[in-house]
């Protein structure tokens, strides 16, 4: 699944750590996602969208 995080966290300014804290997360869970190596839980995808205020099919696309 392809995604905006990458996009969408520079544009906040945020580096992975700081995203990760965020969301109560590993950097490497946030590396994984941004490389589409793993798609995150429903759960983990309505924090992201809350967090940037952006829609779930915004960050992420098939």
């Amino acid at each position: 699944m392809k995604n905006n995080i990458k996009i969408m966290r520079a544009m906040a300014d945020m580096t992975q750590e700081d995203l990760a804290k965020a969301l109560g997360v590993s950097r490497q869970t946030i590396i994984a996602i941004e490389n589409g190596k793993y798609d995150p839980s429903l759960k983990l995808a309505f924090r992201l969208s809350n967090l940037f205020g952006k829609s779930i099919e915004e960050i992420f696309e098939k």
